[in-house]
């Protein structure tokens, strides 16, 4: 499993989320604000193997430090990423 630096970083207003999982499982991604609350689901669905990309869209949002985690199968991975207006 391998979660990856979002690139841009900083990012005005895209950016895309890259991750590599090497078995069939449950994948959620999802983006908080810095005080924990649920900005956006990207991902929530089964996945087979290899490597994705989901793009995420910050137009709607303030500048400042977001998060995003993945979670699949037992692998937990939570990285930061930085909105400059």
């Amino acid at each position: 499993y391998n979660l990856y630096q979002n690139y841009p970083n900083p990012f005005n207003p895209k950016t895309i989320i890259s991750y590599e999982i090497p078995v069939h499982s449950k994948v959620t991604l999802k983006v908080y604000d810095i005080s924990g609350k649920v900005i956006n689901t990207l991902v929530n669905e089964n996945q087979s193997a290899g490597m994705y990309e989901a793009d995420f869209d910050g137009s709607n949002l303030a500048s400042g430090v977001y998060y995003y985690k993945i979670t699949a199968g037992n692998f937990n991975q939570t990285k930061r990423m930085i909105l400059l207006k």
